[in-house]
């Protein structure tokens, strides 16, 4: 089977809002699931302080053992401060958008690129324009895909390098306005963080959190999530897909990703709960168990390419209409 060569590119509305639509008339009671949850706070600091840690023992020590330590430990933790700032763009950290930015910002530290802000800004929208190529940031643009095509080294490339990718992404979403005070903000408190771990524990400190940058979101079985969420893994017109792996456990529970997008004001915590409370919309579904065979799978499957998506034109330039049934 061939790859696609082009995204798949519908008329219809996301499947969202109709699932969130049947969710609350079956089950009202889901809406005690929603509301922040200041914990998360503690975590945050708990997994900064272990970055900073290791970060702190990793100086002078050979590069290969930074690197070794940054694809098995530190990719897994950054990979959940970026949980925790995805949990803080919706405000489910505290109650207000300041506190959360700050707790965003916070978490952001060990990530090295200034992105909390610019997250919240580009997911929000994610949730709103889900598909729209206009302003779903999520979405590859057509050059990414025709660029990374098929190829198996090409695809691990893209991973390995999707850091790059996003940014890139970035002069396409002409309608979103990146710069202001809070961003300004997350960039000064990042470079002002960076240059205070070169001068207490030296380069080799930094390397170790670039590396676990870069793995976090990349080439590593938590970078196949990027793949899991919204790439078109199984015939049929689904275009969102939930992970219930044993991964959940250190990625607080992102895989839920079907039951985030129906009811995006629940926390990481009651997501499970959210989805034992409706199994009726969640268990006909398709998802995934393992992060790391669909990651293996994605690079290797010549059929698997980044034209794999669901798009939407932007408003205006069609009319919609229903989904079909297997889209929800």
């Amino acid at each position: 089977m061939n790859a696609p060569t082009d995204f798949l590119r519908v008329d219809y509305p996301e499947p969202h809002r109709d699932r969130t639509r049947a969710l609350l008339a079956a089950h009202p009671e889901a809406r005690d699931l929603c509301g922040p949850t200041p914990s998360s706070a503690l975590v945050v600091v708990t997994v900064v302080a272990f970055q900073l840690g290791l970060a702190w023992l990793l100086r002078g020590q050979p590069l290969w053992l930074v690197f070794v330590v940054a694809w098995l430990v530190g990719a897994v933790a950054n990979h959940t401060l970026w949980v925790l700032i995805h949990e803080c763009a919706h405000n489910l950290v505290f109650q207000g958008a300041a506190a959360n930015s700050w707790a965003a910002i916070v978490a952001n530290l060990p990530i090295v690129f200034p992105s909390a802000i610019a997250f919240r800004k580009y997911h929000l929208l994610h949730h709103a324009y889900q598909g729209r190529e206009d302003l779903d940031a999520d979405l590859p643009s057509p050059l990414e895909a025709r660029l990374v095509g098929n190829s198996a080294w090409r695809k691990a490339l893209w991973f390995l390098l999707y850091f790059a990718a996003q940014l890139l992404r970035v002069p396409r979403l002409k309608a979103i306005s990146l710069f202001d005070g809070w961003y300004v903000l997350n960039l000064v408190v990042q470079v002002a963080f960076l240059a205070g771990v070169v001068l207490a524990a030296g380069w080799t400190a930094l390397a170790y959190l670039f590396l676990a940058s870069i793995f976090s979101i990349g080439l590593h079985p938590v970078g196949a999530r990027w793949i899991q969420e919204h790439y078109l893994t199984f015939p049929g017109a689904q275009e969102t897909f939930s992970y219930y792996g044993p991964m959940n456990f250190f990625a607080l529970n992102v895989g839920y990703h079907n039951e985030h997008h129906d009811l995006m004001r629940v926390p990481w915590s009651r997501l499970p709960a959210l989805r034992k409370l409706a199994p009726e919309l969640y268990e006909p579904l398709h998802s995934h168990r393992s992060w790391t065979r669909l990651l293996l799978r994605f690079i290797l499957d010549p059929s698997l390419s980044l034209y794999a998506r669901v798009t939407r034109a932007p408003a205006g330039t069609g009319e919609a209409r229903a989904a079909p049934e297997s889209a929800a």
